[in-house]
Parts: C-alpha cells; structure tokens; sequence
C-alpha cells in the first residue's frame, strides 16, 4: 500500500530515520533483547511482528487497514487507561525483510499524542544463531497532557518496549 495524497502526512520530517542514526531534539532508546536462538525462532518471530504480535501482546493494538504490516497500512494503537484511553494514529513507514532482519516502523499522525517513529523487529546473528528482539524509537511531546507527564511517559514507554519483546515467540 503506498502513500495516497489523501492521507495525511506524518507529524515529524526525518521519515524512516528508525533505521539508521536517531535524529536529536527527541527522546530517543533502543531496545535489544535475546529472545532465543535458531533460524526457524527467527522466521517465526519475524512472521508474528508483521501480524502486529507485539501491539496485540501488549493491549494496545486497536485497528490496521491490512492484515500484516506493509508501507502505508494505517494502524491505531489504544494509549492510556479506561477512563483515559487515546486512539491514536499511525502510519507504517518501511518493513524490513533482510535476510537477517525482519521487522516494520511506524510514524506517528496528526491525532497522535506523541510525535516520532518507533521500530519493531527481530535480527538473526548468523555467528552463534542467537535471536534479538528490537525496539528503536524517537518521540517527543505533540499534545499539552504528554509534555505535563514529562518523565513519567518516558517510563512507560521503555515498560512498554520491554513488554513488546516478551511478546515474542522464545521457541519455532
């Protein structure tokens, strides 16, 4: 699915930058776990990530316009808790199929929040088989409630990355 004129464009210019340096003036973390070992637990995982597992293992998957993650599917997270839950919107920027990597980032829309982008993978190190699981963002603040929480957000969200990982399969 390709960016369409009609939809809306991302709240932040440096599109796609999850996949190389971080950009600065945001918050910004990498998250790299071992979450087992083998080629098959690599496919497997790469696999579950596209089918949105680590949003739906964590509760905050809402809606995609397409069944597995693609350039251009739109997605909606839920952020918050009942009272005080937030659907916010997201765009898939690039997916990763490498032959080592496999994995999607979304960037943030107007509605969102925060603004930034954040990654979702697994990578395979072919020199001892072991299995990561990935988490790479950069945000900062787009409405007034996410500046006044300040560090407390940023608490969450590396809870949330943390919790994102032990979503993934540690066995094929």
């Amino acid at each position: 699915m390709e960016h369409v004129p009609s939809d809306p464009p991302f709240t932040y210019p440096e599109v796609g930058a999850t996949s190389g340096e971080l950009p600065e003036g945001y918050h910004r973390f990498r998250l790299r776990r071992r979450i087992g070992y083998g080629r098959a637990l690599f496919e497997h995982a790469g696999a579950e990530i596209l089918d949105y597992r680590m949003q739906k293992g964590t509760g905050i998957f809402h809606d995609a316009s397409t069944l597995k993650a693609e350039p251009g599917t739109r997605i909606t997270v839920r952020i918050g808790f009942w009272p005080l839950t937030i659907i916010a919107p997201c765009r898939v920027v690039y997916v990763l199929a490498a032959p080592d990597q496999r994995g999607f980032a979304y960037g943030t829309l107007p509605g969102h929040p925060e603004t930034g982008e954040e990654l979702f993978a697994v990578e395979y190190d072919p020199a001892d088989d072991a299995v990561y699981g990935i988490v790479t963002a950069f945000s900062r603040p787009a409405a007034w409630y996410a500046r006044l929480g300040g560090p407390v957000v940023r608490l969450i969200q590396r809870f949330i990355a943390v919790r994102y990982i032990k979503t993934l399969p540690t066995s094929a």
